[in-house]
C-alpha cells in the first residue's frame, strides 16, 4: 500500500537569493504532499490541484498514481497567501512551486523526461504551458480554462501555445462546464491537431470529468451510473497516458 506522507522543496533562487514564502512560514520553500510507492519509482508525478484542501478523492488519486509506481507529489500551492484568502492561484508563483517539486523528483534519482504533471482547473491550464517549455515527459490537463482567452496578460490562450508543445498532453473537459464551453474545446481539437507532438482532447456529457472526485460504488448487482463510469474511465486515461509517454 502507498503511503502518503508531507514535506518540502526548495524554491529555486530568484535573484540571487531563495525566494520568500509567507513571513516566518516555509521561508524559501514549498510544502508537498507526497505519495511514495512501495518498490522503486519509475518516474514522478507534480501534481498541481488549486484547493486548500486535499480531499480524501485526491489523495486516493495520488496513491493511486504511486501504485502504479509514479512517485506523486503535489506543492501547496496557497503556502504564499494567508489563511482564509480566496485569491486564484496562477502566474510566476505556480511555475516556481512546480519546478520546486520538480527539482524534488529530480533530486531523488528521477530523470527529467520522467517526470510528468498533471493539473486540474487554472493549475490544470499551467500544466500546459510547463509542457511548453520544460523538460517534463508528459502533461494532462482537466478542466483547463483560457482556452480561446488567455488567462492573464502574459500568458497565451491555449489554443495557441499548443503550438510550442515539447511534451505529449491530453486535456479532459467536461460539456456542460460553463468555463470551457463546447465550441471553445473544439477549437482547442483543432488546434492541438497541428501540435508537434501526441495530444489528445476528451470531452464527458456533463460535468464528470474529474478524477479527483470519487467515483459512486454501485450496489452489488447495479451498474455504475454515467457519471460515475466517467470519473473511472478519466482516472483510466490519466494513468494510460504516463504509462504510455513517461518512458
Amino acid at each position: 500500500m502507498s503511503g502518503i506522507s508531507t514535506g518540502s522543496a526548495v524554491l529555486r533562487a530568484v535573484g540571487g537569493r531563495s525566494e520568500a514564502a509567507a513571513p516566518g512560514e516555509w521561508p524559501g520553500r514549498v510544502p508537498l504532499t507526497v505519495a511514495v510507492p512501495d518498490g522503486p519509482a519509475r518516474g514522478g508525478i507534480v501534481v498541481l490541484h488549486e484547493s486548500r484542501v486535499f480531499t480524501e478523492a485526491l489523495l486516493d488519486l495520488m496513491g493511486l498514481l504511486a501504485g502504479e509506481g509514479w512517485l506523486t507529489v503535489a506543492p501547496h500551492l496557497f503556502h504564499r497567501q494567508p489563511a482564509g484568502t480566496d485569491v486564484e492561484v496562477f502566474g510566476d508563483n505556480l511555475f516556481a512551486d512546480f519546478d520546486a517539486a520538480f527539482d524534488w523528483l529530480t533530486g531523488r534519482g528521477v530523470y527529467p523526461d520522467c517526470v510528468g504533471v498533471l493539473g486540474f482547473d487554472d493549475a490544470g491550464t499551467a500544466a500546459l504551458l510547463v509542457a511548453t517549455d520544460r523538460p517534463v515527459g508528459a502533461a494532462v490537463s482537466v478542466a483547463a480554462r483560457g482556452i480561446v482567452t488567455a488567462l492573464r496578460p502574459d500568458a497565451p490562450a491555449l489554443v495557441d501555445a499548443v503550438a510550442a508543445l515539447q511534451a505529449p498532453w491530453l486535456g479532459l473537459y467536461g460539456e456542460d462546464d460553463p468555463r470551457t464551453p463546447p465550441a471553445h474545446v473544439e477549437r482547442l481539437r483543432d488546434a492541438t491537431a497541428r501540435a508537434p507532438v501526441a495530444t489528445h482532447v476528451v470531452s464527458y456529457r456533463g460535468l464528470a470529468h474529474r478524477a479527483d472526485e470519487p467515483p459512486r460504488v454501485p450496489a452489488d448487482g447495479d451498474e455504475a451510473d454515467p457519471a460515475t463510469q466517467a470519473i473511472v474511465d478519466a482516472q483510466r486515461r490519466i494513468f494510460d497516458w504516463f504509462d504510455a509517454n513517461l518512458r
